[in-house]
């Protein structure tokens, strides 16, 4: 990390010192993906500037790497030429997730500048919903023929292979682009030249469809060790295939969703540096007010048992703890069941042995917690048995509680269709309070003679 960070002062210095054809050189021994982290260091004048130091090939590539608003800023001030340059050299699902982002002034600019051939293209594609299999999936794939040698494999890929985003699996179809079997560049080389393809390839071949959530795609690619995946339409027609550059990237963007939903905040599709307050304020409110006006129900209970704190006002001071454990006992659970079903491990016909195990943990749990707790209360406070006693069993069913509840919302939201992450800690907090004040307050008044 700190050898990137010199490099990359090396970088500004040169800049500086408007020494750019030392910059230049140094700039093309470099991987793209830190050339772009270079460029978005810069203002607005001084990206235009590196940009155009780079060959012609190389500021393609970049180009993909950057963000969009960096993208925007340099289609607004490059001529029609370059534009077109870039937007035929861009793999066809980099420019249109690029699209997807931009003004319609610039999406309408960008499609007025390429050929008809690409147009065509890249409108195909953004006609496919947002978050789908054919939303993400590009079109530079390898197509081979069922009658095709090993040796005509070959030289087909070393005439066509440059521009396509992966030539190590290659898909095989018919003159109706109806796919047949997949076939590695591995299986080509250890077979013979005069060897057909067709008797070679695998035929069976795990494709996604057009209209597939990203989600599925990418448990697929998590399941089977994919590296790519073919993409097909209703007819069983080979349309593209989605790499694992792609799904890495849709893995990144499940992740920070859920992250988001576990925290009770409205995903956000912008880094948080450069989203708004106004927006950041708007993805947080409506979980803030839902879970204030829910937590109110934990203030109408206490009210309900107020002349049991006029008798024994310690009561009050075990609130916190009880309510701190369940919280904390329902979050373990939840975030195990969400993770659970995130990754298939779970699914919802396994609610029973979810709950049976949940039960048993929080029984442990509850029992040693409690057991720590019964000795720290009778040396606080001897000759008040009856008290730690309530405090220790209201701990111990709060624990179990919180387990059971933590594991069965996350599930029954995913029966009920729902994201499971929305079940998180935020929520399940506010339901366990509640409950375990019910807990302590009823088992208080039962062994303490208290009245309600």
């Amino acid at each position: 990390m700190l050898e990137n960070e010199l490099k990359m002062e090396e970088l500004f210095a040169l800049l500086e010192e408007r020494k750019y054809r030392q910059l230049k050189e140094e700039l093309i021994k470099r991987n793209e993906a830190d050339i772009a982290a270079f460029l978005m260091e810069l203002d607005e004048e001084k990206i235009l500037l590196v940009f155009r130091m780079l060959p012609k090939d190389l500021a393609t590539d970049v180009f993909a790497f950057l963000d969009v608003e960096v993208q925007h800023q340099i289609i607004d001030r490059i001529n029609d030429s370059e534009l077109r340059q870039i937007m035929e050299d861009l793999y066809v699902d980099d420019a249109v997730d690029m699209l997807e982002e931009l003004p319609a002034t610039v999406v309408k600019r960008i499609l007025q500048n390429v050929t008809p051939d690409t147009r065509a293209l890249m409108n195909e594609f953004l006609q496919y919903p947002e978050n789908s299999a054919g939303s993400i999936m590009t079109a530079e794939y390898v197509g081979l023929r069922s009658s095709m040698t090993v040796a005509d494999a070959f030289a087909y890929i070393r005439t066509h292979g440059v521009d396509k985003e992966t030539i190590y699996t290659c898909y095989v179809m018919d003159s109706k682009r109806k796919l047949e079997g997949v076939v590695t560049v591995k299986d080509l080389l250890m077979h013979p030249y005069e060897a057909l393809v067709g008797d070679i390839m695998d035929t069976h071949v795990i494709t996604a469809t057009t209209l597939e959530d990203q989600e599925k795609v990418a448990e697929d690619f998590n399941k089977y060790d994919l590296l790519s995946i073919p993409v097909v339409d209703k007819e069983d027609r080979l349309v593209g295939i989605v790499t694992v550059d792609d799904i890495v990237d849709v893995m990144e963007q499940e992740a920070t969703e859920d992250f988001e939903k576990m925290a009770a905040m409205a995903p956000s599709e912008k880094p948080y540096l450069k989203t708004g307050v106004f927006q950041l304020a708007k993805n947080r409110i409506v979980w803030l007010l839902v879970l204030m006006v829910s937590s109110m129900l934990t203030g109408g209970i206490l009210a309900q048992y107020e002349n049991a704190f006029a008798v024994i006002p310690l009561l009050v001071t075990f609130i916190p703890m009880l309510t701190d454990t369940g919280g904390n006992a329902g979050s373990q659970s939840s975030t195990l069941i969400i993770r659970g079903m995130a990754v298939n491990e779970i699914e919802t016909s396994d609610i029973f042995r979810v709950i049976w195990k949940e039960v048993r943990v929080g029984m442990l749990v509850g029992v040693i917690l409690g057991f720590v707790n019964f000795f720290r209360l009778i040396l606080m406070y001897p000759g008040q048995k009856m008290l730690c006693l309530t405090v220790v069993l209201s701990l111990f069913c709060t624990v179990v509680l919180a387990k059971t509840i933590g594991c069965i919302l996350p599930i029954l939201a995913k029966k009920c269709r729902m994201d499971p992450a929305i079940m998180a800690a935020p929520l399940i907090t506010t339901i366990v309070d509640a409950f375990s004040l019910i807990i302590y307050f009823q088992l208080a008044c039962r062994f303490l003679g208290l009245a309600g």
